[in-house]
């Protein structure tokens, strides 16, 4: 294989996967010099080679960019995926109106100031976590950056259940600027004065 060739799928396979993927060793590997490998008089004259090797860098790179409009519809419709998930066939029939025209809508003001924090070249360091907690758990989903694993915000719900009253659902979030100390009320939904049942059922 041309080292050129080489280098140039060794420098798009990086900045496709921000490092996190090596090349394959063949790729890295020196072979002996070939005809192939000797410099080119495009080489030579201006670099095209190297200006290829560039482009694909830059196409990769845009590639993986999103404006924040973007981000903001794309976490979105994952926090709407986790939170189903987590309310399971027994609530999410009985919440689901009330969830998707109050709390959902909350929440994406949240998301979206959360992407006017960032620069838009940062924002595709953002994802939104799976596997909400079951049971009696109260996360939803977190957003995190992808690059160190930090969480940025919580996205969580609990139970209450206020004397004399039936039982509600409160939901809320934390984020890092505290610690993830204090709850930030999204809104609450009543249930029922039956005991709701455990969350992802």
């Amino acid at each position: 294989m041309p080292k050129w060739l080489r280098k140039t799928l060794v420098v798009a396979i990086t900045a496709c996967t921000f490092g996190l993927v090596t090349p394959p060793s063949s790729l890295m590997a020196a072979d002996e010099p070939t005809a192939d490998d000797a410099p080119s008089s495009d080489w030579q004259h201006g670099g095209r080679v190297s200006q290829t090797v560039t482009v694909a860098a830059e196409s990769a790179t845009q590639a993986l960019h999103v404006s924040r409009q973007q981000f903001i519809e794309q976490t979105m419709e994952k926090a709407a995926r986790q939170s189903y998930e987590k309310f399971g066939r027994k609530i999410a029939p009985v919440i689901e109106g009330e969830f998707r025209d109050v709390i959902l809508p909350r929440i994406e003001e949240v998301i979206a100031l959360l992407a006017e924090q960032y620069p838009e070249e940062q924002l595709q360091y953002l994802a939104v976590t799976e596997n909400p907690s079951g049971g009696m758990g109260e996360r939803i989903f977190h957003i995190y950056r992808v690059d160190n694993g930090e969480d940025i915000i919580r996205f969580h719900v609990r139970r209450e259940h206020p004397p004399q009253d039936g039982y509600w659902f409160q939901f809320h979030y934390h984020t890092c600027h505290d610690d993830f100390q204090a709850h930030y009320e999204l809104g609450k939904i009543y249930w029922d004065k039956n005991t709701p049942p455990q969350w992802r059922t």
